[in-house]
């Protein structure tokens, strides 16, 4: 209650506030209009509540779109088509049912088994796998429903080598790689994390900017490899394992893949899908290309086909039942408030004002470190929102006003930002797939802090790495 009561009250004390003083800005003046102040006590509602969940996300997005029209900021149907009509929700559903299948049909399991396989039992070979893994499932499905497959498998892990929760070092580095890796991997391609499309609606719509599914691959998977290596030696740094080599015999892992069997035919029928959907995804452009823009399926509608592909006749890989239970149709909801609140910052002319409150002066910075300071700003923010969907709708638009205003390259700024609304490593609260592997019990927050911190560097070396370098060689 106290948090509801809170939220209402930092929102009418940020509305009833005097207007501040417009900004100038190469002979340019950005106001805090009334409408754009209405947008930012909206935010400090949402924000709060966000941040200390006394309602349930999905209830505090289902406000936003309600408080946009009660100020009078736009019409009640404007504010939810803004949302509900964005084609990215059709995205998301597609991405999350295809999640669904790959756990359902056990074909998680036996890919973390035949990693073993081919690892062997080395605690330091294990956990770079583990890693590895999940980054590579992430590319393509949820970060979350990949840290939902690991971590079992890694308490498997665990528990054959008799380690016990909080009393073991490669306890907490192979359970903290549950989450690193699907974070690590969301950054790779459009469909990781749901903060990716989202980015991806906000580039078109705000500064026509239009980046393909292999654009974004062009500079997203090398921060993924370069990030890899480094979570892997932050791990072991942080974590000394206490073992060398795990207690378990090769033939127990192969006992276990023949208890699995050959691939089942449901195993088959989603690597089927998943294949054909990753190929219609990266040859989009080729396939527009040389039918003359005839045939240009895009990335939405290609996500929304695989999900649906999977109850086809002949298919059959879930039920609907199945489907329902695990879409996260709350997440949906958030990411259209996210958008319509997105939108009407951006429009009113708030996101301008508060992107000089913000990072008014990152034109000063050589545009080298550029990329460098909006992932470390971006960490910063990440702490207090328990969403990478809250945090990219929030801090994107923002940046996208900031770099028109000072001339810089929106890629460039929104970028960063938009990997880095994927990479929550300090807190466990930061992200929903962090608390997945948490839940086992075998690290602490104070753990996951201790190593977060230095991987939260690490990444915005690599991320700034990737923008700088591969935009030496290719400009979207």
């Amino acid at each position: 209650m106290w948090g509801l009561i809170s939220a209402v009250l930092f929102m009418l004390v940020v509305y009833v506030l005097p207007t501040p003083t417009p900004f100038e800005h190469n002979g340019d003046t950005i106001p805090l209009t009334i409408n754009g102040k209405a947008c930012l006590a909206i935010l400090a509602f949402a924000v709060t509540l966000w941040v200390s969940e006394a309602i349930p996300f999905a209830v505090t997005s289902l406000f936003v779109l309600l408080l946009i029209p009660v100020f009078g900021i736009t019409d009640y149907a404007t504010a939810v088509s803004a949302g509900f009509g964005n084609p990215i929700i059709t995205f998301f559903i597609g991405v999350s049912i295809l999640s669904a299948g790959f756990t359902y049909s056990g074909l998680g399991t036996r890919l973390v088994l035949l990693m073993l396989r081919m690892v062997g039992t080395r605690t330091d070979r294990v956990l770079f796998g583990f890693l590895v893994l999940g980054a590579m499932l992430s590319m393509w499905i949820t970060d979350m429903a990949v840290a939902a497959m690991m971590m079992p498998l890694g308490v498997g892990v665990l528990r054959d080598a008799n380690l016990k929760p909080l009393g073991s070092n490669f306890g907490r580095s192979l359970m903290i790689s549950c989450a690193y890796g699907p974070l690590i991997g969301g950054v790779g391609t459009p469909a990781g994390t749901a903060v990716n499309p989202i980015a991806l609606s906000y580039l078109r719509e705000l500064a026509d900017l239009d980046i393909s599914f292999v654009d974004w691959m062009m500079f997203g998977v090398p921060a993924v490899v370069m990030m890899l290596p480094l979570g892997w030696l932050v791990l072991l740094k942080v974590f000394p394992p206490e073992i060398e080599h795990l207690p378990v015999q090769m033939d127990e892992i192969d006992r276990r893949l023949q208890t699995l069997g050959p691939p089942k035919p449901v195993e088959v029928k989603t690597l089927g899908v998943f294949a054909l959907t990753i190929t219609l995804w990266l040859t989009a452009p080729l396939l527009s290309s040389l039918t003359g823009g005839v045939v240009n399926p895009p990335l939405q509608a290609v996500g929304l086909f695989g999900g649906i592909a999977l109850f086809l006749p002949g298919i059959n890989v879930l039920t609907w039942k199945q489907a329902q239970q695990d879409v996260d149709w709350g997440g949906v909801v958030l990411i259209v408030a996210g958008l319509s609140l997105g939108l009407v910052v951006f429009e009113t002319g708030a996101a301008r004002w508060l992107a000089q409150v913000m990072l008014g002066n990152i034109g000063a910075v050589s545009g080298l470190f550029q990329p460098f300071v909006v992932v470390l700003g971006v960490a910063g923010l990440h702490l207090l929102f328990s969403s990478n969907t809250v945090t990219g709708s929030i801090i994107i638009p923002i940046l996208i006003a900031l770099s028109q205003d000072l001339g810089l390259d929106v890629w460039t700024l929104a970028a960063p930002a938009a990997f880095t609304s994927s990479l929550a490593f300090i807190l466990v609260t930061e992200s929903p797939t962090n608390v997945v592997p948490y839940s086992a019990g075998f690290f602490s927050i104070r753990d996951m802090a201790k190593s977060g911190i230095w991987m939260t560097l690490a990444a915005a070396v690599c991320v700034t790495a990737s923008i700088t370098l591969v935009g030496l060689v290719i400009s979207p």
